[in-house]
């Protein structure tokens, strides 16, 4: 299946300057009602961010039930929701150029619909993997996950081979026409190991200068205030220690409102929120150190110090960047736990398959069999349930 049809660059590019164009004029729109209608003011402003989002982290949300049980999870395959992108689609896009965050290949793509989308790239792009991995783990859990979907390849109008190389020139503040002196919509590259991101959709509390939440701040969620229990914040950073999650700093988790649309641009909304949830948004910095390194990641342990439940992050990366040292309650470790085991074998085997885990290139070649994944897996998830219960 090859979506978008056969539409040509030259007819992309025009749909999206004329998609362009009303989406500016809607902007405007908005913009006239907003100030006629006397609503509060959005704001870029440090001290207001604080207050906005503590007061979202003290009643967020870092688990929903999965529609899904558990033992129905098709970890192999595509998110199956109304904008689903099948395992042999070529999907079309263009080309959206301008900055961009972090350090390991994507760019942002747009298709003919309107919509962006985020897509990362490379066969030796240990993130076009573990993402895929860590994401649907999390989401048949229960924690919020952005969705990713592997495809036959992403054809890029406008695109130049290597994107990400003129998207770090245009964070250095040098132009467009500069970094990419060649730019032609006509012009497509294919990406055959490419992943496609979708984000969880909500309004986001977040400014063009700060944005996320650190593991620190998860203590501020407060039940009596209709934040998530302590089981489901503990059982969360026991995941993110399952999984090495050492990436963990404040942008690569998110804080947003489900069930509302964020406005144009990036300042503060200060709306009070009505279902905040926090969620970990970037997954691609586990399974390691440093990423998707069977080895490492099967010899991490799970806790420092096992009579009390204590986990620790101070042996990765940074250190363990902000998720400080940790003891986990007991109802944490089997909320967890008991989740965990409920997958077979054979799913957790389609979770490692479905990410096509056999096309990176491993240094290591016991990391090529992906039943050594299995069993890494397994062998962590004992070491959550097959012990005694926790002190707290």
């Amino acid at each position: 299946m090859t979506l978008n049809g056969p539409t040509q660059g030259a007819d992309f590019a025009r749909c999206s300057c004329m998609k362009a164009c009303a989406a500016a004029a809607s902007i405007l729109l908005v913009s006239a009602l907003a100030t006629s209608h006397a609503q509060p003011l959005r704001s870029d402003d440090a001290a207001e961010y604080e207050r906005v989002q503590a007061a979202a982290m003290r009643r967020a949300q870092v688990w929903l039930d999965p529609v899904t049980p558990i033992e129905e999870a098709a970890l192999g395959t595509n998110p199956p929701d109304a904008k689903a992108l099948g395992l042999s689609d070529v999907v079309r896009c263009q080309f959206k150029p301008g900055g961009v965050s972090g350090s390991t290949p994507k760019f942002d793509c747009t298709l003919h619909g309107g919509e962006t989308v985020k897509v990362k790239y490379g066969r030796d792009n240990p993130e076009v993997y573990s993402e895929i991995i860590s994401s649907r783990l999390l989401a048949a859990v229960g924690f919020p996950a952005d969705r990713m979907y592997v495809v036959d390849r992403v054809r890029c109008f406008g695109c130049p081979p290597d994107p990400f190389a003129g998207l770090q020139c245009v964070n250095e503040g040098v132009g467009l026409d500069v970094c990419f002196p060649n730019l032609d919509f006509d012009h497509y590259e294919d990406f055959e190991a490419a992943v496609i991101e979708r984000p969880v959709e909500g309004r986001r509390i977040e400014t063009a200068k700060e944005r996320g939440w650190t593991w620190e701040q998860l203590a501020s969620i407060d039940p009596a205030a209709g934040g998530s229990p302590r089981a489901h914040v503990d059982a969360l950073r026991l995941l993110a220690v399952f999984l090495n999650h050492w990436d963990n700093k404040a942008k690569n988790q998110r804080l947003l409102c489900l069930g509302e649309t964020d406005p144009p641009g990036r300042l503060l909304d200060p709306r009070p929120c009505s279902r905040p949830v926090a969620m970990v948004q970037d997954l691609g910095g586990t399974f390691g150190p440093p990423k998707l390194d069977l080895a490492n990641w099967a010899r991490t342990p799970i806790w420092i110090d096992t009579d009390r439940c204590a986990v620790s992050m101070k042996a990765l990366p940074y250190e363990g960047s902000t998720f400080p040292d940790t003891e986990i309650s007991e109802e944490g470790r089997r909320f967890l736990g008991e989740r965990l085991s409920r997958f077979s074998a054979q799913q957790i085997r389609e979770l490692f398959d479905g990410a096509r885990l056999s096309r990176y290139p491993h240094k290591d070649a016991l990391a090529a069999d992906v039943l050594n994944w299995v069993r890494a897996f397994q062998h962590k998830v004992s070491a959550i349930v097959d012990r005694a219960p926790c002190p707290m």
